[in-house]
């Protein structure tokens, strides 16, 4: 499974049905930091195709990136990657933190 570019509010609710859990990471397309984050979250990706996983690049979604922060009372943080498990954040994590083992050590637990 790829990862997708998620947009809109309407494609994230979607995701929240559709899926019992998935990885989705908040980016900036300007910082390092994010830039070096997105390549570890690519990585993943590419190492469990068979976990779903989506993103959004914050300049583009910035409505989303809000909705997401006021609706799971998550402090928006770029870059950011959250794990959601029955429609619930049950994991967390930003900038430096975000590697594919971080990664793939929150799917496993």
């Amino acid at each position: 499974m790829s990862t997708k570019t998620i947009s809109t509010v309407e494609e994230f609710e979607e995701l929240l049905t559709e899926h019992d859990q998935f990885l989705f990471l908040k980016n900036s397309l300007t910082c390092p930091i994010s830039q070096a984050a997105y390549e570890e979250y690519q990585q993943f990706a590419n190492n469990h195709d068979e976990f779903p996983t989506y993103h959004l690049h914050v300049q583009d979604s910035r409505p989303l990136s809000n909705h997401i922060a006021e609706n799971f009372n998550i402090k928006h943080e770029s870059p950011q990657a959250l794990l959601f498990k029955d429609k619930t954040v049950t994991w967390n994590t930003s900038h430096w933190k975000i590697t594919s083992d971080t990664l793939s050590k929150a799917i496993s637990e």
